[in-house]
């Protein structure tokens, strides 16, 4: 059980490599607490008060007073005596602004007023009990009052008196609490006074520091905090419109913050926190976000060319409504907006939809050593919700590269999730204006689905006859429907319609989208179980719509059996088409049962795969001469015509 120290006063208090994880220290006081090497995973430190004890602040100060004055009265009298004047005056302003800033951070302003009263009195004591000239009083002077500037500066991050700023930090920490080399893994900061608090080499992996106080007086050498800019963002969550470029930001915590317009060109957000939060417009360009977490996010306008991510990267219920793929250059002012049709936005899920195959590609890309820069083609990718006809979006598909034959437009990708969505890829050239395209073929796909089924059919068998591409397109987009199966493999080129080039034809597929990949031997092996189960099933189907009371349930029960018994003994079928075709036997089985509209367009569909498969084979076959047949006779038997 975790251990509760909330509201306790633990100053001076060792837990020296102790295991805390889950401990509570709200608004505890651990001021010169020692918690090195600690194992703090999931700890609360909100509101608590961090920093040096009293007795600690009043030695410092005192200290850097006495050094002051020490180098006061060193200064004053190299100038007495010309030994190098102003180089003693400039190495004195740096050592007394080193003291001053100590000083401030360890008792705040009042500490610069300490120092320039001491050195006035110093000075007029000096001025007043001795003869030298009065020049070398007022130089002193000159030097404190330097240095007070210097450290001014130094504290509010000028880059000029960084050297000053570290320094002075690391003296103020001394006796502080300390976290060196603690793991302080999803630990919570939330408001805590941090002041002189030592975090080198800590492990600040999603550590939280939103709104924590005096951040910028703790000591951060090595970690992500030593950056000004990062160390107000995490405090603040507030990094919109600031350039994080090239940063290494693993393991930040940027939960629910606002990251709008945002540049991370280059950075490494690895291991990072960025759910809810608002990363809209923000340029995510090359960046790295392997295992990082954006549950929630938005990411609508980001620009994500070639950024890393992988399956460990978290975008679960990301809310996006475009994206785009490309930062636009002067030589390519083109984004690449996703969806194409700049009408048109993302509707829920589609994200997800548009980046799962995109993880599996860079996922397949690192295990080949490819670098996926390499890959400069431009994508189309066509949505459809609600249900496709998968003839109407082969033959505009086939019509769209007819009109823009500039356009090369070649099928690269295939993804369904069920019957309601599909979702089309395909390369198109560098130049294409690809919300034309999409435009233009979601309208020829709506006039042609308008169509009669028949004259859709004979618009269909038509075009087959020269290009037998269409029919076979048509098959695979209905098999995706079906097995909700995602195609990685290239298609078709459409470049040249008329060409005898039919493009690839085989088929591999990731079972439900992106979840995994089934090796070559493992799939010859499995084929003939997979055909026994599925040929069992289908008898068992067929005989009970046998048992309906209807004479028409009995017919067709007698027309798929004949059917099946065809598929069985057609020697011209791979496995996979064997396997598929009974499949859609038994679809037609099932939609005799229960001829629900539902179940007749899955009907319409099985039917329009058989008939792929049949256009795939001589014409003399038996397969091909049984489906000419009895799939008329079916369809007239479950009403399709």
């Amino acid at each position: 059980m975790p251990q509760d120290f909330s509201g306790q006063n633990l100053q001076g208090h060792s837990f020296k490599g102790q295991d805390l994880t889950g401990a509570n220290f709200s608004r505890a006081d651990i001021r010169g607490t020692n918690f090195t090497n600690a194992i703090l995973k999931e700890a609360n430190f909100s509101y608590a008060f961090a920093g040096l004890q009293s007795y600690w602040v009043i030695g410092l100060v005192v200290l850097s007073l006495v050094f002051a004055v020490v180098l006061l009265l060193n200064i004053k009298a190299g100038l007495q005596f010309r030994l190098w004047p102003l180089i003693g005056a400039i190495n004195g302003a740096i050592a007394v602004a080193v003291a001053i800033a100590a000083s401030i951070i360890i008792a705040g302003s009042v500490a610069v007023i300490l120092h320039i009263v001491v050195a006035v009195l110093v000075g007029t004591f000096i001025l007043v009990t001795n003869s030298e000239p009065w020049w070398t009083v007022w130089t002193a002077w000159a030097v404190i009052f330097l240095s007070a500037y210097v450290s001014w500066q130094a504290l509010n991050n000028a880059q000029q008196y960084n050297l000053v700023r570290q320094v002075a930090v690391t003296i103020a920490a001394i006796g502080g609490t300390r976290f060196c080399g603690a793991n302080l893994t999803d630990a919570n900061f939330t408001k805590a006074t941090l002041k002189a608090v030592r975090l080198n080499r800590a492990v600040l992996t999603r550590t939280s520091w939103f709104q924590a106080r005096k951040l910028d007086f703790a000591d951060v050498v090595g970690t992500y905090l030593a950056t000004p800019k990062v160390r107000q963002l995490v405090v603040s969550k507030d990094g919109s419109n600031q350039n994080y470029d090239r940063l290494a930001l693993q393991g930040i915590n940027l939960q629910g913050a606002n990251l709008e317009d945002a540049s991370f060109i280059g950075a490494d957000l690895t291991e990072a926190t960025l759910q809810k939060a608002n990363l809209c417009r923000a340029k995510l360009v090359r960046t790295q976000l392997y295992h990082a977490n954006l549950t929630s996010a938005c990411l609508t306008g980001a620009y994500i060319q070639d950024w890393a991510i992988a399956t460990d990267t978290k975008l679960e219920q990301v809310e996006c409504e475009y994206i785009y793929t490309r930062l636009p250059t002067k030589d390519d002012p083109d984004p690449c907006r996703k969806p194409d049709n700049k009408s048109e936005n993302f509707k829920p899920g589609d994200f997800s939809d548009f980046i799962a195959p995109i993880i599996k590609t860079l996922d397949l890309y690192r295990h080949q050593n490819v670098d996926p820069r390499a890959v400069t083609f431009k994508t189309l990718d066509l949505y459809h919700h609600q249900g496709i006809d998968p003839g109407a979006a082969a033959i505009a598909l086939q019509q769209l590269a007819e009109n823009h034959p500039h356009a090369g437009l070649e099928v690269v990708a295939l993804e369904g999730r069920g019957h309601d969505k599909i979702r089309l890829q395909a390369k198109v050239a560098e130049n294409s204006d690809r919300a034309q395209l999409s435009a233009e073929y979601f309208a020829n796909y709506s006039e042609i689905k308008a169509l009669p089924y028949k004259d859709m059919q004979a618009l269909l068998a038509g075009i087959a006859e020269k290009d037998q591409r269409i029919r076979s397109l048509e098959n695979m987009v209905v098999t995706a429907i079906q097995s909700n199966k995602f195609y990685a493999e290239t298609y078709y080129n459409f470049g040249d319609t008329m060409s005898d080039n039919q493009g690839s034809v085989n088929i591999s597929g990731v079972q439900g989208g992106v979840s995994g990949v089934a090796a070559a031997g493992q799939n010859q092996n499995m084929t003939g179980v997979a055909i026994g189960q599925i040929s069992g099933a289908v008898t068992n189907t067929i005989s009970q719509l046998q048992n309906a009371d209807t004479p028409e349930a009995e017919q067709l029960a007698k027309l798929l059996a004949q059917l099946k018994a065809a598929i069985d003994d057609e020697d011209n079928l791979n496995s996979e088409d064997k396997t598929e075709a009974l499949e859609q036997v038994k679809v037609l089985a099932e939609t005799g049962q229960q001829p629900q509209a539902g179940m007749q367009n899955a009907a319409k569909t099985a039917i329009k795969i058989l008939k792929g498969t049949a256009a795939s084979l001589p014409s003399a076959t038996a397969f091909v001469e049984a489906c000419n047949k009895l799939l008329p006779a079916v369809a007239k038997l479950l009403i399709l015509c």
